[in-house]
């Protein structure tokens, strides 16, 4: 596999963005979108991954592995994320989109390392200081390895 390294003007793009939309597909082919908080850890080894929480908002179902998400995830591993920067100004406009492949780190050592989950959860609360108050070492986390990135625009002038 590839190893995706972000430029350092897309990697600043997506460290100012607070929220990212993942997109998962259904059973059907259908995109399934959902805004989700992130966390980039990159590596000359594995390149870059995207870890997002299965967190203790509300949900559709007090059980994470019973999310659309997550079911999507086991069936089809292939996930694009996007971060956009909208302007009344279109000379602002940007994005930048991400695909890659998407497995569960479970905390109990399912898929992945518990070490790995460790490392995700702690960066998720140093980006999101909200995560102090929920259990994420007691849930799953979605990681991305990501095998592609394409932008678009002046991502240099940031986020709004």
């Amino acid at each position: 596999m590839t190893v995706v390294l972000l430029t350092e003007t897309e990697r600043e793009f997506l460290l100012q963005a607070r929220r990212i939309v993942l997109c998962t597909t259904a059973a059907d082919g259908s995109p399934r979108p959902v805004p989700a908080c992130f966390a980039l850890i990159e590596d000359m080894v594995t390149g870059a991954r995207l870890y997002t929480p299965l967190d203790e908002k509300p949900k559709n179902s007090a059980d994470p592995h019973l999310l659309a998400r997550v079911r999507d995830i086991l069936a089809r591993p292939a996930v694009s994320l996007l971060v956009d920067r909208w302007s009344e100004d279109w000379a602002r406009l940007a994005w930048l989109r991400l695909t890659g492949s998407a497995i569960l780190l479970e905390p109990d050592g399912g898929v992945g390392s518990i070490g790995e989950h460790a490392i995700a959860v702690a960066a998720l609360r140093a980006r999101y200081p909200q995560y102090a108050r929920h259990d994420l070492s007691a849930r799953p986390v979605i990681r991305v390895t990501l095998t592609r990135a394409r932008s678009w625009g002046r991502l240099a002038e940031g986020i709004e």
